[in-house]
């Protein structure tokens, strides 16, 4: 038992990179616009000059990492692909550091966005296939504890940089600069973690027999039609409401009339509750039920939105921010945990990888939606948009949602 929370560890010290390069957009954007490269809002629905340009950039690589990449982790196996897709994304993060145009910066955003989006399926095969049935929801909730710890350091790091320029660099360039040092520890934990058993045995019978290799059609048959559907409706809508604030929630505070620099300090201070989301849920992630720790999570997501919206009190915001927050990242690690239960290991990478990535094609519409409602409508709107997305997550979850907890995958599977 011991060597299994320590592979969830190491696993999750990976992911933490992984977090920092995925949320350090909304936290970096108001030193982009100040440093002339961005504007905050964009010229018509779908202008690139803007902050929803840069957002819609890294989730357009997320969808082609998640979409079209992602199936290399069920041919190639989760330790290589886990790698590999790490280096990626830092290599072309440190590239991006130093661009000064707007196409350039684009250009690399998207392509960190595929290493990303890989390696977010990667993951989640991954832990799937390492932890047994009674201790997949905390594995997850463990996960995903870890990773958010990347959220408030990204915080801290752009509230103490972003409004200078330390020996003449921008300071949103040395945020980005310091998440690299992921490439540092990549090799170290690649050697102490070892490649999933489900995936060497199934590569081994896959070999024997090519007829039992996964296939896109596999998972449109019955039973993973209805979750297929299920999955790519909740992925629709449940970034609207994950994104849309942490990707926005310096410029909605800004847009409230808060200079930059308090802004950058109340995302901080609401950015520390990241991680305990999932530690405080880890206890009951296998005594409650799945499904329905995700739908409680969207219907808190959905009130605190809109009470947020509302709110010009320093206190207030921070309050239902930081209660946005935990119920946003207990949804994040019981719906990664839920998808990847769903589907067999010969196609869950694959399977994975294309209904989460209409949450990732979701992101880079919505952004610029959002940046559109909140020109015209302001705060009130964007959290209205949100409440609306959650309601469709908890009617496709609760309606559709097949039970997983405490079941074996190969159960689940049947």
């Amino acid at each position: 038992m011991k060597g299994t929370w320590s592979r969830v560890a190491l696993i999750s010290l990976g992911g933490f990179f992984e977090f920092y390069d995925l949320f350090f957009t909304g936290y970096i954007a108001p030193g982009l616009v100040r440093s002339g490269i961005l504007t905050p809002t964009t010229p018509g629905l779908f202008g690139t000059t803007g902050i929803a340009g840069f957002v819609a950039a890294m989730f357009a690589g997320l969808f082609v990492g998640t979409a079209l990449v992602s199936f290399v982790a069920d041919r190639f196996g989760r330790r290589v692909i886990f790698t590999y897709s790490l280096l990626w994304y830092t290599v072309a993060s440190v590239i991006m550091a130093f661009q000064h145009e707007v196409f350039g910066l684009d250009l690399w955003r998207f392509i960190s966005g595929i290493g990303v989006g890989v390696e977010l399926v990667t993951i989640d095969a991954y832990l799937t296939e390492l932890v047994p049935a009674n201790l997949r929801g905390r594995a997850f909730a463990i996960n995903q504890a870890i990773q958010f710890c990347a959220v408030p350091v990204v915080a801290l790091l752009a509230w103490l940089l972003v409004p200078r320029a330390p020996l003449g660099l921008d300071g949103w360039r040395w945020v980005v600069l310091l998440g690299a040092a992921g490439a540092i520890l990549v090799w170290w934990i690649r050697l102490r973690v070892p490649e999933s058993p489900r995936w060497l045995a199934e590569h081994a019978r896959g070999k024997e027999n090519v007829a039992t290799q996964g296939s896109f059609a596999a998972m449109w048959r019955p039973p993973y039609r209805t979750r297929s559907i299920m999955l790519v409706i909740f992925n629709l809508f449940q970034t609207v409401g994950f994104y849309g604030f942490s990707n926005w929630v310096p410029t909605l505070l800004i847009k409230r009339g808060i200079a930059i620099t308090s802004s950058l300090e109340y995302t901080f201070i609401i950015a520390i509750a990241a991680p305990f989301g999932p530690l405080l849920a880890a206890a009951i992630a296998d005594q409650l039920e799945r499904k329905w720790q995700i739908v409680a999570s969207a219907a808190v997501i959905a009130v605190s939105g809109i009470l947020f919206g509302q709110m010009t009190a320093a206190a207030l915001l921070i309050f239902f921010g930081v209660l946005l927050t935990l119920a946003n990242n207990i949804l994040s690690f019981s719906c990664h945990a839920y998808q990847a239960e769903l589907y067999p290991t010969r196609i869950r990478a694959l399977a994975v990888g294309f209904v989460y990535s209409f949450s990732r094609i979701s992101v880079v519409f919505s952004s610029f939606v959002i940046g559109f409602v909140l020109d015209r409508f302001g705060v009130p709107g964007v959290f209205s948009l949100i409440a609306g997305s959650m309601l469709i997550v908890m009617l496709a979850i609760g309606l559709l949602g097949p039970r997983t907890n405490n079941l074996a995958l190969e159960t689940i599977s049947q």
